[in-house]
This record gives C-alpha cells, sequence and structure tokens, in this order.
C-alpha cells in the first residue's frame, strides 16, 4: 500500500494509472474534490492528514504542492507555506504512523551555476547563494530536512530531482509542448537560442522511476533525467518532421544558450531505470500520429 499526494496533478494522475495496471494498492490525496474510490480530499497543511495514511504503509509519495516557478516568484510566503510546511507536516505524519519510506518529488532546479559542458550529478556541491528561485529553494529546504530527519530516526527517505517533464497535457507546457504547439499551429516559431538545450523526460519516465523507488532502503538523492541534452532546435526539426510543416524559425539571441546538463547514471544503476520515450516518440505518443 503506498499513499499519493497530489494524485490529481499531472505526475499524480499518471502515476495512479500505472498503480492500477500493476495492481500497485494505493491511497490517493488531493486538494481536489474527487468523487472516486481511495481518494480524500485534503490539505497537506491540515494536522487532521495522519487520518488517511494507512499504519505501516510502504510509502508515502509526496508530489503536492507548488511545482512551478512562476508561482512562486515574489510569492514567498505562499511557496514556502506549501512547499516547506506542507512537506514537514506529512513527515511529521508518516512518521505516527510509522511509514517504511518517504519518496519526496523535488527538481534538477536545485543545481545551481553551470558552467560550460559541465555535467551535474547527485554528489555536485550546491551554493544556496546561487539559487534566486523561490521554487528551488523551498525544494532544497525540504531535501535538507529530510535529510536532517532520516539521520534522527525517520523512515528510509528517497528524494527523486526530477527534469523537465513533457506530455501532452492543457497547460503548464514545458519547451517540447509549447514549441510543438508553435510548429503546428504557427507560420513563425521565435526562440532564444537554438542551442539551448535541457535533458527532457517524458512523464511516464518519471512514472516508471518513482515506482522502481519504492522500496529503496536508506537515504538517496536520485535525478530522474532524460538521457541526454535536448536542444530546442531539435524540439523544432523533430516537431516539423511529424507535422510535416515548416514555419519560419526566428532566432532572437543565439548567443545567449542555456545549458543544464544533468546525469541520470545514478537511477540507471540504483533502481534498474533507464530511459525508455525519446523525443520522437513522445511527440508521437502524446498527439496521437
Amino acid at each position: 500500500m503506498i499513499v499519493i499526494t497530489g494524485a490529481k496533478g499531472f505526475i499524480g494522475k499518471t502515476l495512479i494509472k500505472e498503480c492500477k495496471k500493476k495492481n500497485i494498492e494505493y491511497t490517493a490525496i488531493d486538494l481536489l474534490n474527487v468523487n472516486e474510490n481511495n481518494y480524500y480530499r485534503i490539505d497537506i497543511l491540515s494536522n487532521d492528514i495522519e487520518k488517511f495514511i494507512p499504519e505501516k504503509c510502504d510509502a508515502v509519495i509526496h508530489l503536492a504542492g507548488l511545482s512551478r516557478d512562476k508561482e512562486c516568484k515574489d510569492n514567498d510566503y505562499h511557496c514556502f507555506n506549501a512547499n516547506v510546511m506542507g512537506t514537514l507536516n506529512l513527515m511529521r505524519a508518516a512518521q505516527k504512523k510509522m511509514v517504511k519510506q518517504f519518496i519526496f518529488a523535488s527538481t534538477e532546479w536545485v543545481y545551481d551555476l553551470f558552467s560550460e559542458n559541465e555535467v551535474k550529478d547527485e554528489e555536485s556541491v550546491i551554493n544556496i547563494a546561487n539559487i534566486n528561485s523561490e521554487y528551488a529553494l523551498s525544494k532544497l529546504v525540504s531535501e535538507s530536512n529530510l535529510r536532517q530527519k532520516y539521520h534522527h530516526g525517520f523512515c528510509n527517505v528517497t528524494i527523486l530531482r526530477f527534469g523537465i517533464v513533457y506530455a501532452h497535457r492543457k497547460n503548464n507546457w514545458s519547451a517540447v509542448e509549447s514549441l510543438f504547439n508553435d510548429v503546428k499551429t504557427k507560420d513563425e516559431v521565435s526562440v532564444g537560442s537554438l542551442k539551448t538545450g535541457r535533458c527532457f523526460i517524458h512523464v511516464l519516465d518519471i512514472v516508471d522511476g518513482i515506482i522502481k523507488s519504492i522500496g529503496l532502503e536508506g537515504f538517496h538523492i536520485i535525478n530522474l533525467q532524460g538521457n541526454h541534452l535536448i536542444t530546442l532546435k531539435e524540439i523544432i526539426d523533430t516537431s516539423k518532421l511529424i507535422l510535416k510543416k515548416n514555419p519560419l524559425v526566428v532566432e532572437k539571441n543565439p548567443e545567449n544558450i542555456s545549458i543544464r546538463n544533468v546525469s541520470n547514471n545514478k537511477a540507471k544503476q540504483l533502481l534498474a531505470w533507464k530511459q525508455q520515450i525519446e523525443l520522437r516518440e513522445g511527440l508521437l505518443l502524446d498527439n496521437g500520429y
């Protein structure tokens, strides 16, 4: 039995679909009112949340909270209340219910400045002074709280630093969904630098990593990332081939290249996980081509 917070979110909904396929028993928690079995409407800040966590359950998978930088920017109290205090409250409830494992959804944005050709991994030193995102800072603080709590006798802790996730959805698009839609609907597509790149990852690969991490013992931080950098040019070119369209591409600032290259080697070794869905396959899968 597992508990999933943020169950009606983008990743949460996909995770529950996979749990159903794999016959994994779950309890789902969200702020949305959902009339379904195993779903409960409860705020992670509520003192009553422990009532919805089964005694000695296998894992709490904590996906709830503010998950976008623009929701947190210049809104630090709301951000830290949801992402830090909410996590602390859930940790308290998990400890009281003697949960076996706490799986925390973190982000690649906790990594600070990238030098040229640098690849970050879980051992990379993070200088908190370089982090100017309230969202990233809230995640890093919760990671630290979990590490300290683990050393004071808390349950097994797995921190998953998600890469930039994409898949078909109505809003909150990454560059993958956004550029695909631009190629589909516009005569002109504008970007800063075509060489800007991220290790984008499909939501199904993220969910596979979450499921494979259930039962992991000890304290671990693990990157769930794509295998390699995908540039904005690659997204546009792949979208053109799929859609059979050829809009004009305008590069507004070609010298302003932003690269964030994060290794997924630990996930491969520790979880026996690997990325299954490459960019072209992901775009075809999500858009019915």
